[in-house]
C-alpha cells in the first residue's frame, strides 16, 4: 500500500482545517478578550486553535473573555481553551463556564501536581487536558503529571519556566527540561510533548527553534501568531527526503521478496510506516521518484521521533 506516490492532499492542507490533537503540530494561542481575532485564527494554518483566557487576559477582562469564548463555541465551533491555573481566583469559574459547551479540549496553565489535573478533569469529564508545566516545581513532578489519568498531552511553558528558574533561552540551557518532557510523555504512553513558543521571531529564528523542538522529540509547538503556524507545521512534519526514503525503502523491500531480511528491517518498517502515515495525515505532497538508484536517498536522522 505504500508503493504509491502521495498526490491527493488531505483536507488538512486547507486553511481552517483542524487536525487530530494527537498529531497536532501548531497550537495557536488567541487572546480571548479579542473576539475579532477568533475567526481569522480559525481560518489559519493552525492545527489547533486555543482561545486564551489565562495569561493574555487582564484580571478585569476575564469575565468578558469567558463570554467571548461561550459565544464562539455556541456558534458550533469546537476550538480549545487555555484556562487559568488551579488555585487561582478564576479557575473554577473558567471550568463552570465551559460545562456543556462544544469545547474541544483545554490547556490547563501552571500545572504543578497531579491534583491540578484530576480536580480539573472531575469538573470537565471527557474533555482532553493538555497539562502546561511552567515551573521548577511542576518539572520535578512531571512524571507523575504525565501518568495522571486526565492528562492528554504535556506542554512546556518556557516563558514562565525561565522566569521561575532564571534560565536563559539557549537550547543547551533548556536541554534537561525538554528531555524530561519527552521522556515523561513516552513513559506514560502519551503523544509527544508540545514545546513552548518562540517570541518575536524572524522566520529563520522560528525555523531554527522548531528544529530544536524536533531534535528533542517534541512533536508540537505553541504559536503566538497565525503566521508562525506554517513554519512550525513544516518543521514538525516529515520532510520530502524522509518521505522519499520511506517509499524507496518499501520499493526495495518488495523487490527483495517482501520478507524480513535482517534485524534492522522491523524498526525500518515501523519508521517508514509512521513517516508515510503522518505525510497522509498532514496532506503532504510527494512527487514521483525514480527507482533506478534506491540508495540515492539516505535514511532520515534518528532524531525523528513520532
Amino acid at each position: 500500500m505504500y508503493d504509491q506516490p502521495i498526490h491527493d492532499p488531505d483536507p488538512s492542507a486547507s486553511p481552517g482545517f483542524r487536525i487530530d490533537p494527537v498529531l497536532a503540530r501548531s497550537w495557536l494561542l488567541v487572546n480571548g478578550a479579542q473576539y475579532e481575532r477568533f475567526a481569522p485564527a480559525s481560518r489559519s494554518r493552525a492545527d489547533i486553535v486555543i482561545l486564551d483566557i489565562e495569561d493574555a487576559v487582564a484580571p478585569k477582562d476575564k469575565a468578558a473573555a469567558r463570554d467571548n469564548v461561550v459565544r464562539w463555541l455556541s456558534e458550533g465551533n469546537t476550538d480549545w481553551v487555555r484556562v487559568n491555573g488551579f488555585g487561582t481566583p478564576w479557575w473554577a469559574d473558567d471550568l463552570d463556564t465551559l460545562k456543556g459547551t462544544s469545547v474541544g479540549g483545554i490547556m490547563l496553565a501552571m500545572v504543578e501536581s497531579v491534583d491540578h489535573v484530576t480536580e480539573t478533569a472531575n469538573r470537565l469529564p471527557d474533555v482532553p487536558i493538555v497539562a502546561l508545566v511552567e515551573t521548577a516545581r511542576g518539572l520535578e513532578r512531571i512524571t507523575e503529571i504525565a501518568a495522571t489519568k486526565g492528562t492528554f498531552r504535556l506542554a512546556f511553558g518556557i516563558g514562565d519556566f525561565r522566569r521561575d528558574t532564571g534560565f536563559g533561552e539557549n537550547p543547551a540551557t533548556l536541554a534537561y527540561a525538554r528531555s524530561r518532557f519527552t521522556i515523561a510523555a513516552k513513559a506514560a504512553h502519551l503523544p509527544s510533548a508540545i514545546d513552548g513558543p518562540t517570541v518575536g521571531s524572524s522566520p529563520l529564528k522560528l525555523a531554527e527553534a522548531t528544529a530544536v523542538s524536533a531534535e528533542f522529540g517534541m512533536t508540537g509547538k505553541i504559536c503566538l501568531t497565525p503566521d508562525q503556524c506554517p513554519t512550525v507545521n513544516e518543521g514538525l512534519s516529515p520532510s520530502q527526503d524522509e518521505i522519499s526514503w520511506a517509499k524507496e525503502f518499501f520499493a526495495e523491500f518488495q523487490r527483495d521478496g517482501g520478507e524480513i531480511r535482517n534485524g534492522s528491517d522491523l524498526p525500518r518498517i515501523a519508521r517508514a510506516n509512521k513517516i508515510l502515515d503522518l505525510a497522509r495525515a498532514y496532506g503532504i505532497h510527494e512527487p514521483e521518484y525514480s527507482n533506478d538508484d534506491p540508495d540515492h536517498v539516505p535514511a532520515p536522522s534518528d532524531t525523528y521521533h513520532y
